[in-house]
């Protein structure tokens, strides 16, 4: 196998970040390090600056404060060909009159490399796509996937220190999307390249990361594994953006720490849940219960928070079935996913169904409100 490596992995490192539209904060004083080697993702909706961040690491937008470092070298001033950076776009940007070898070979045909070179690292990119033989076909001959990985060996040819992704599988349909989700992941572990990914998509953050960062209004709200945002988020939004999440808010009970919290229900009644921890008797706690941590019938009536609810609605999703519940004592919905079992398609309930609804404890997080 042919040798994958490229200079050796870059640290970068966001300083201060801010970049103002108008009297927008399109980036909002952003600080973020992506270690040597890993894979972070700027997890966000529309708007929340993330492109925007992007946009500035490779050279297209200038900050109005702060510092991008790339391997302890300040490359904030420097124009976008000079960084050492690779990029790949949504739409690829591969040129249509170029053949697939002109397209990878551009960027050192500017750089002033020779033919007998350029074809040699050619060949030797489309070797590691596994698109070898592919050289002389054009991008319109090439499938969504193939043209993926071809704008990927275009942007890795030049050995750049960082790669930056930008919604790169944002035009794939669902089943290559997720099949290229492994690859890109593959191929960038075995590059060792660090890279940026930006993605409004959580199950690509998840899927792909080593790091995610939540985004909103410019801000990074919370950065940390796959797992650390998703089991423990710090805030409301992460946890209603990042996957489902029902959402309970109350105040402790006499303010003792790590005992309950009342939540009005409906016509003024007061339900009383453990929480993980309280603050003070005049705080407002606000949990995060995820629906997959909700169990129903049976192996809830043991349970300390248990709550009487009936099915409003019953979907089959393939590997687990997602209930929709009416809880009168709250006066609302909530939502509990249960792992598929006997015969695909099959429900657990239906429709009509009374039964238990609850949750252990320590799958309740407590959570700050967004400002």
């Amino acid at each position: 196998m042919e040798d994958l490596t490229l200079r050796h992995p870059a640290e970068l490192r966001l300083e201060d970040l801010e970049k103002r539209f108008g009297a927008t904060a399109a980036v909002d004083r952003l600080n973020l390090l992506a270690e040597a080697g890993s894979l972070v993702a700027l997890l966000g909706p529309s708007g929340c600056g993330k492109t925007t961040t992007l946009r500035m690491i490779a050279g297209f937008e200038r900050p109005d404060h702060g510092r991008i470092v790339v391997a302890s070298r300040d490359i904030t001033g420097l124009p976008p060909h000079r960084r050492a950076l690779g990029m790949v776009f949504q739409n690829y940007s591969l040129f249509p009159h170029k053949t697939v070898g002109e397209n990878i070979a551009f960027g050192l045909r500017m750089s002033g490399m020779n033919r007998a070179d350029r074809d040699e690292e050619v060949r030797r990119m489309l070797n590691l796509v596994q698109l070898s033989g592919y050289a002389d076909r054009y991008p319109s001959q090439l499938s969504g996937g193939q043209q993926q990985r071809i704008a990927l060996a275009r942007s890795l040819v030049p050995n750049p220190r960082v790669l930056l992704l930008d919604e790169p599988l944002g035009a794939l349909d669902k089943g290559l999307r997720e099949s290229m989700q492994f690859e890109l992941r593959s191929m960038q572990q075995r590059f060792g390249i660090t890279t940026v990914l930006v993605t409004h998509d959580q199950e690509e953050a998840l899927s792909m990361s080593d790091r995610i960062a939540v985004m909103s209004k410019g801000r990074i709200l919370q950065i940390g594994s796959a797992t650390e945002i998703y089991d423990r988020p710090a805030t409301r939004f992460v946890a209603e953006f990042l996957g489902a999440s029902n959402i309970f808010e109350g105040r402790p009970v006499d303010g003792e720490a790590g005992t309950q919290i009342e939540i009005e229900g409906s016509n003024g009644s007061i339900i009383c849940i453990e929480a993980p921890i309280a603050r003070s008797a005049d705080d407002r706690i606000v949990l995060s219960v995820r629906p997959e941590r909700v169990l129903i019938g049976p192996a809830a009536e043991m349970l300390s928070n248990r709550l009487q609810a009936k099915v409003l609605s019953a979907a089959f999703r393939g590997t687990y079935a997602a209930y929709q519940l009416h809880v009168p004592a709250l006066g609302r919905e909530i939502y509990a996913y249960r792992q598929a079992d006997g015969p695909l398609g099959a429900l657990a309930f239906r429709a009509g169904d009374h039964l238990v609804a609850g949750w252990r404890t320590n799958d309740s997080v407590v959570v700050e409100e967004d400002t």
